[in-house]
């Protein structure tokens, strides 16, 4: 076989996932050189290769075996990318497919724009809404910017990593969650060239499968493990005030939220997670100066409820609800000179464009 361009990485923890259906998207549906590495991850090869079908004796497939008995995705992950050997790799879960066309295109833009990284367009399954993250300034595609274009609020690295610029580039071992945050943002804030294929043929998130690795409710200290290996890497001492705040943001716009809405109806409900809450905002803003101070009027009304006892799960909801309703607590942030800075909510929401 001609060696590849793009080898593509595909962890499987069951043969029950439709990783078929994965191959073939790479497969039957691209011109550009690939090598698919399918990693069965704690179980059976043999019912992988079942799986497969016909690709499981493809010359372009290889199925490799890791059991390490570690329920995260970052093992397998971090399997296929010691095994690469491509200019370019990219990471597909056995859940997911790319549209006819994504890999020719993602490398038909690396290599004219001399790319280090190629964003790729996001769909979800079931859903007519394309994927508005991140939220770059209006049709950038070439030479983003780590603060102008809000990388960071990628958090998915999915379309195409040179190996070349990134040869150690890793997975944050032993995560149940979050293990592509670190991942993601090392990407953002990596000075290097990084283009979004705004335009071209999509990654598709498949929601068909019930049971995600990632879909668990775990613990909050759980969730939010993947912000400790970030604040402790040398590479985000090294970030900017200005770089930090979009980071801080970034986690309360979009992961803080979502674990209070995840825990609203959980066993104890808000009262037994409202300390572990109180601890993490702190942490955020000691790690991310300035990150609240860009929040909406609407978004730090949520976060006072929650953290407040006297807050309510009813209240909470309903304050989650109207975060994107409009109106002026949307637009407007608690000290006015900064509701047009470039991480306030009006121009972050402006810009959240597919």
């Amino acid at each position: 076989m001609t060696p590849a361009d793009i080898d593509v990485i595909i962890p499987v923890h069951s043969p029950t996932r439709p990783v078929r259906r994965a191959v073939e998207s790479v497969l039957a549906h691209n011109s550009a050189r690939a090598r698919v590495l399918v990693v069965a991850h704690n179980t059976d090869p043999a019912g992988i290769s079942l799986s497969l079908g016909e690709y499981a004796g493809h010359e372009a497939v290889e199925t490799l075996h890791l059991d390490d008995g570690v329920p995260s995705p970052a093992g397998p992950r971090n399997h296929g990318l010691d095994r690469a050997t491509a200019a370019y790799v990219c990471l597909l879960d056995s859940d997911d497919w790319l549209q006819p066309g994504a890999l020719d295109s993602w490398l038909s833009v690396a290599t004219s724009s001399g790319s280090d990284v190629v964003l790729a367009r996001i769909e979800r399954q079931g859903s007519d809404i394309p994927d508005p993250l991140p939220p770059t300034r209006p049709d950038r595609t070439l030479k983003l910017h780590a603060v102008k274009d809000r990388l960071a609020y990628r958090s998915e690295p999915v379309g195409l990593i040179s190996r070349s610029r990134f040869p150690a580039l890793r997975y944050t071992p032993g995560l149940h969650s979050g293990e592509d945050l670190d991942v993601s943002a090392r990407l953002a804030f990596s000075r290097a060239a990084i283009a979004y294929d705004r335009h071209g043929p999509a990654y598709t998130f498949g929601s068909d499968a019930a049971d995600r690795v990632t879909a668990t409710l775990r613990t909050l200290q759980e969730d939010f493990a993947f912000l400790d290996t970030i604040i402790a890497s040398d590479w985000y001492r090294r970030l900017s005030r200005r770089e930090r705040r979009v980071f801080g943001a970034k986690v309360f716009r979009l992961h803080f939220f979502d674990a209070v809405l995840a825990r609203l109806t959980a066993d104890g409900g808000l009262d037994a997670h409202r300390a572990a809450f109180a601890d993490l905002v702190s942490q955020i803003r000691a790690a991310a100066p300035g990150a609240l101070s860009v929040l909406s009027r609407r978004d730090r009304a949520a976060i006072d409820a929650v953290l407040s006892p006297e807050g309510d799960a009813e209240e909470v909801l309903q304050l989650l609800k109207a975060r994107w309703l409009g109106g002026i607590d949307s637009i407007l942030t608690r000290n006015p000179l900064l509701t047009l800075h470039r991480q306030g909510p009006r121009r972050t929401m402006r810009d959240m464009v597919a």
